[in-house]
């Protein structure tokens, strides 16, 4: 079975293939001083609260966080016997390179956004990712990650009000009831919700004008079926993109003959 962990600045999400389909998701905030042996603890707890018979013998790596990779290394060799792959890293093919400028480094959720997005919708697609940032990310026509946008996140927005303005609460993200509050916090969540939902449409719209061909909007992340209930802002929501892109990599990668 293939173990496929996704890295990010907030959380980590582990998630169990058996090669149809995943047998368990489980998440846990990111350290970057999480040993081995206490990501082992963690994982195997909770594999055995839910009684799933996990024979892990190949592991993938997707990390925007490069301090945790090392343990993440050691997690896997010292438990599993394998050597894990890191998207991102020279020895870890990618079906279609990605097209942009020279030197540049794309982040590997973001790699294996496109990689999923292709799989399931073909070309031509932009994914909104919502996580610490809001990535678009858009997908050319034979698969390759062309480039994209990086916007603050829906979090990291509110918190940065929260401690930016004094007088200011922090407050849950929610769908208001109307666009004018009537008290502070139903005027910060009518500000961040409609807020976004005017930037996912601007952002994709430009896109789409600057691209000059039908594109699918794909939207992931958690708080993607929130902002979809405000307006039709995605043809399609994909909770497990990014673990999907993993397993598709994994499996390009085994068939290449490089593991």
């Amino acid at each position: 079975m293939l173990l496929a962990i996704d890295c990010g600045n907030t959380n980590t999400v582990f998630s169990v293939w058996d090669g149809e389909k995943f047998l368990c998701t489980l998440r846990t905030s990111t350290h970057h001083a999480r040993t081995a042996d206490a990501y082992f603890t963690w994982y195997s707890t909770l594999v055995n609260h839910y009684g799933i018979k996990a024979d892990i013998s190949d592991v993938i790596i997707s990390s925007t966080v490069p301090r945790v990779v090392f343990n993440l290394r050691v997690f896997s060799d010292r438990f599993f016997g394998c050597r894990p792959l890191v998207v991102g890293k020279p020895d870890c093919l990618l079906p279609i390179p990605p097209r942009v400028d020279a030197g540049t480094a794309v982040g590997p959720d973001r790699l294996a956004n496109a990689v999923a997005a292709f799989d399931r919708h073909g070309g031509d697609v932009v994914v909104v990712d919502f996580g610490t940032a809001t990535n678009f990310d858009v997908v050319a026509e034979d698969g390759a990650y062309v480039g994209g946008v990086i916007a603050p996140g829906v979090n990291l927005s509110l918190e940065a009000l929260h401690q930016g303005a004094a007088a200011l609460p922090h407050v849950d993200i929610s769908q208001p009831e109307h666009v004018i509050g009537t008290n502070t916090v139903a005027c910060i969540q009518s500000g961040i919700f409609w807020g976004y939902v005017g930037l996912i449409h601007g952002i994709t719209d430009r896109i789409k004008a600057e691209y000059a061909r039908p594109m699918k909007v794909v939207g992931t992340g958690g708080l993607a079926p929130l902002f979809a209930t405000g307006e039709p802002l995605f043809d399609v929501i994909e909770d497990d993109l990014t673990m999907h892109g993993l397993t598709v990599i994994h499996k390009y990668n085994k068939d290449q003959g490089n593991l």
